[in-house]
């Protein structure tokens, strides 16, 4: 299995209760899947700097999660055809491994 992040933006006229629920059904496909969600961030309502589908706003979500690399093309497939979903990307997660600085003389 990969780590991979995946950032979706939804309509902002959804209600909290709403938002919750979408995110458990996208959680729920990913475990049912085999995947494993390592985390959830709830990023709130944003700005774009262009109209979407004559929206100026959305309520964007990123998801942290481990899957088959298959199940990727099943996870994109259903997002764009969620009426609730305005863009959604999906990436692998990389590592990004830092040395530490040297000590100072």
């Amino acid at each position: 299995m990969r780590t991979y992040e995946s950032v979706i933006i939804v309509k902002p006229q959804l209600s909290d209760g709403e938002v919750g629920e979408f995110v458990n059904k996208v959680k729920d496909l990913i475990t049912k899947d085999g995947g494993e969600v390592i985390s959830e961030e709830r990023l709130g309502t944003r700005k774009f700097t262009h109209e979407v589908n004559h929206v100026r706003d959305g309520f964007y979500l990123y998801l942290k999660f481990k899957a088959q690399t298959a199940f990727i093309k099943t996870l994109e497939n259903t997002l764009k055809l969620n009426e609730k979903v305005l863009r959604s990307m999906t990436m692998n997660a990389v590592e990004v491994k830092v040395k530490p600085a040297p000590a100072a003389k």
